[in-house]
């Protein structure tokens, strides 16, 4: 055997040590994460007989989401009494999502944007935790329909994003006292089941940003609003029968500083505060278990916000989303 075969032996033999070794090496760290992650997801603290975590570790989802948006205002100006309402226009998208023990990622699409139909834009991030949790969207959107009534003169509108842009960002944030017992995630992120009926008294705070802009030959308008709001709620799991849940929850915030401003046609139209202002999150949800690692279901966020007075100036803010989702436990 010449010298330089003897060097390829070794050198082949070195670095198929070394690849067996690095295996290893990185089936250890796997198995030490997944060991901590597993006891990190079930060993919570919960009462099982009220909620319980899914006994497999992978949760595969299919969803369909739906969202909308529509702001209505009611005043005067110079003495001419005016109403107006928008509607933007729906957004639809498809999404995957996968979780292994609780850790989620998801992906989605908007069909109606990739065949150039839609060119608003959204984002939504939402976290359900068994003791804290927020909703998190901020939409810019060009694309509206809607009305404009002054003296009984009705007039339609259709908007396009060279004529008007509402951008709006909004958060709404949580904190549940009864969380042995009653569980969110059961009802939106899945990562635990309610086993049996349960509620919560729950603390929220709320914000909210938007700057809307209308050029048409009917009206200017420049639109801003500034909202900070904490209040409290109510949350029930309801369990009618096994493998069903339906959850509603309430959430009213008290607005604790607003700085909202409009200008119609160079004219400043004053928005005076009076109580109670408020910013509502409604959620909603029912959930069906299918089997025993399959679950459908369908749930709801509404936002309401409600500023101002008939007598001078009124702005209702509506946002809403509804989600249609099938799952499979592995």
């Amino acid at each position: 055997m010449t010298c330089h075969t003897r060097f390829l032996i070794l050198a082949v033999a070195f670095f198929a040590a070394t690849l067996q070794a690095d295996a290893q090496k990185k089936h250890e760290f796997n198995r030490r994460l997944d060991s901590i992650l597993s006891v990190r997801y079930l060993n919570a603290d919960i009462d099982t007989n009220y909620v319980v975590r899914p006994k497999t570790k992978w949760t595969l989802m299919g969803r369909t989401k739906v969202t909308g948006t529509r702001i209505k205002s009611e005043g005067f100006r110079e003495g001419e009494h005016f109403l107006t309402e928008m509607t933007a226009d729906r957004k639809v998208t498809l999404s995957a999502a996968v979780s292994y023990l609780g850790m989620s990622a998801c992906l989605a699409i908007n069909p109606a944007k990739l065949l150039g139909r839609y060119h608003d834009y959204e984002l939504n991030l939402r976290s359900y935790g068994k003791r804290f949790g927020f909703d998190f969207s901020y939409q810019d959107a060009g694309n509206f329909k809607g009305w404009y009534k002054t003296n009984g003169e009705k007039h339609d509108v259709t908007t396009s994003s060279d004529m008007f842009k509402l951008r709006t960002l909004y958060l709404n944030a949580y904190y549940i006292f009864n969380n042995r017992r009653f569980s969110y995630p059961a009802a939106f992120a899945h990562s635990y089941i309610q086993r049996r009926s349960a509620g919560s008294f729950l603390l929220a705070a709320s914000g909210q940003g938007q700057h809307g802009k209308l050029n048409s030959n009917l009206m200017t308008m420049d639109f801003k609003m500034t909202n900070i709001g904490i209040g409290a709620g109510y949350g029930y799991n309801y369990v009618p029968a096994e493998g069903w849940l339906l959850h509603l929850s309430s959430l009213p915030t008290f607005i604790i500083y607003s700085n909202t401003s409009l200008t119609v046609d160079d004219t400043n139209v004053p928005l005076n505060y009076h109580f109670p202002e408020v910013i509502i999150t409604a959620r909603g949800s029912i959930v069906k278990q299918i089997g025993t690692n399959r679950f459908a279901g369908l749930s709801m966020v509404y936002n309401f916000t409600n500023i101002g007075n008939e007598d001078h100036l009124t702005i209702h803010n509506q946002k809403w989303l509804v989600r249609l989702y099938y799952g499979i436990r592995l």
